[in-house]
């Protein structure tokens, strides 16, 4: 990207933050805002948390004010991925608004999941990441709505859906703006090299459109493809030749983000669901929807389950009908050629953009320090490491590419290279180590509000499974076997425990973290157990202890307890930016 492309994005995304800025605690006017903000949740647990926090965000001036905000969450029973939670939300929204839905302008954003890649996002949501920038500080769901601000007066009735995990950057020329007023499905388009096209959907443009490589232009699309091979990307007339400045690779594809569903469209959505019945499956909003689409669409794709993580037997069947209720319907494609899109899913992905990604650093205004104790007189400093929402003791140290947030941290504390904090209070002079991941939840124990502290190498995979016990010693923890780091704590392999399915052992699952009855022991404990694996020396716990795994920390989770610390830091907070 040129330096006068790169120029034009940061100061259109900039723009919106201000323009975003205007509106936060605000009434805001018919067609200046959404009408509803929709956030999906995995079930009744998450949707009660993300409710709190909305609420809280309402009462605290973060979000505008006169809008409907509205948690949904996916009915009990098998996962339905998102597409299956894109139906049931249009279902309650036509069950709560009638026909006045006709005339709303809804955002529906995807934030249901249990974050297994970035496990300091698992209690509380991934939308409600904090992200360094804005006063007051903003979280993934105000930088949502802040790169999305201009759609809504664009827009005919109908539904944006979006991702909570990812952000799209884009400039336009100023005559311009991005409209969604055509019937059918229009989806963003931004330009990205072939083996980004692999992992995410590709759009086959019809070639008799000629393109002016201008910032923005309408296409229309043959037909959508998902996660393909560079082959198939080749063969179907996907890859694109540069003809412009505006592109770094001389051959790329356009990939998909977020799309948007007029009102008409809305309603054969819904029929979709009446069709099908109660889902038994995962969809994927984009996969099963888009690729049914185009006047080159196919049915050939519904029995290709490549892509899908658990195959059902009714997958098939449901894709197939799914194809043949949207059949026809248009995909208009946005093209957006000075765009860039950024997925903030993984530990690395979240360190990466927060602390070493200058580009976005740059785009954004990312801070180095953002609400916190003791204020940084210059915040923009690149300090190379990153502090939100937390209290730092001034002779603290915190490690290049390392991120604390929601933290206290006493007096002598150092933090490694590469490490993230979260959640944690954290007592004088302790030492944490580089690349380690180290959140504590506060759950509920026989009763009693207690705290663990989980803790992971910054690149172990939590979602690895082994189909029993006796195969743990494929599971790493640090660089370590698993059987290794229990016979350092003293334990027997055989008397390890895994929550939920015995047939699924993983790092998720494995009841490995001790229950404490306070925050900062449970943060001392936990490191203790850590700083015994990294040097090797035997660390037995106490016998009566008292082990919970991720999945189980999920499922006791004290929501109105951990919502009421994050309370006690902000109070913290605003203290001591006065007194400063």
């Amino acid at each position: 990207m040129s330096h006068d492309c790169t120029r034009r994005l940061q100061t259109a995304t900039r723009k919106k933050l201000r323009k975003f800025n205007s509106l936060r605690g605000r009434e805001v006017q018919p067609g200046e805002f959404w009408d509803v903000v929709v956030v999906t949740a995995v079930d009744g647990s998450q949707r009660k948390a993300y409710e709190l926090q909305i609420s809280e965000k309402v009462d605290r001036k973060e979000l505008p004010v006169g809008v409907h905000y509205k948690v949904f969450s996916d009915p009990p029973g098998p996962k339905i991925g998102n597409g299956g939670s894109t139906l049931y939300a249009l279902q309650q929204l036509n069950d709560i608004y009638g026909k006045s839905l006709g005339r709303l302008r809804v955002i529906l954003i995807h934030a249901g999941g249990f974050s297994q890649r970035l496990p300091s996002a698992s209690a509380l949501g991934k939308i409600f990441m904090a992200v360094p920038l804005g006063d007051p500080i903003f979280q993934m769901l105000e930088l949502k709505l802040a790169m999305y601000v201009d759609f809504p007066s664009q827009m005919k009735p109908g539904v944006l859906v979006t991702c909570a995990d990812d952000i799209e950057l884009y400039s336009i020329a100023e005559e311009e703006s991005v409209k969604f007023d055509k019937p059918g499905f229009t989806a963003l388009a931004h330009p990205s090299p072939l083996s980004v096209g692999t992992t995410h959907g590709v759009f086959v443009l019809d070639p008799r459109e000629k393109s002016s490589y201008s910032e923005l232009e309408n296409a229309s699309c043959l037909h959508f493809l998902h996660k393909p091979s560079i082959d198939k990307m080749r063969g179907s007339g996907a890859v694109c030749k540069q003809q412009s400045g505006l592109f770094t690779d001389s051959e790329f594809v356009y990939t998909d983000s977020t799309y948007y569903v007029d009102f008409d469209t809305a309603k054969s959505l819904l029929n979709v669901l009446t069709e099908l019945g109660p889902l038994s499956c995962e969809i994927d909003a984009y996969g099963d929807f888009l690729q049914a689409l185009g006047s080159k669409a196919t049915v050939e794709y519904t029995n290709n389950t490549a892509n899908v993580t658990k195959e059902e037997s009714s997958l098939v069947e449901i894709r197939q009908k799914i194809f043949h209720l949207l059949k026809g319907t248009p995909l208009n494609v946005i093209l957006l050629n000075n765009s860039k899109f950024y997925h903030i899913g993984t530990t690395s992905e979240y360190l990466f953009h927060l602390t070493e990604h200058t580009a976005l650093r740059d785009e954004l205004g990312l801070l180095s320090s953002a609400f916190s104790v003791p204020v940084n007189e210059n915040p923009e400093a690149s300090s190379g490491c990153c502090i939100m929402y937390s209290v730092l003791n001034p002779s603290c140290s915190v490690g290049a590419a390392s991120v604390v947030e929601y933290s206290r941290l006493g007096a002598g504390v150092s933090v490694g290279k590469g490490s993230i904090i979260s959640s944690c209070w954290v007592s004088p002079g302790l030492s944490v180590p580089d690349e380690a991941f180290m959140h504590s939840l506060c759950v509920t124990h026989h009763g009693q509000a207690s705290f663990v502290t989980v803790f992971f190498g910054i690149n172990d995979n939590l979602k690895y499974t082994v189909g029993t016990p006796a195969y743990m010693e494929e599971l790493k923890f640090f660089g370590f076997t698993l059987e290794k780091c229990l016979s350092i704590w003293g334990m027997e392999k055989e008397v390890l425990r895994f929550s939920g399915d015995a047939s699924n052992c993983n790092l998720w699952n494995a009841c490995l973290f001790p229950v404490c009855s306070d925050q900062q022991s449970s943060f001392l404990t936990s490191l203790n157990m850590l700083q015994a694996i990294q040097s090797a020396s035997t660390s037995p716990l106490p016998k009566d202890t008292k082990l919970m795994s991720m999945q189980e920390c999920l499922q006791s989770k004290n929501l109105e307890e951990m919502l009421e610390l994050r309370k006690g830091l902000y109070n913290d907070i605003m203290k001591g930016r006065l007194s400063s």
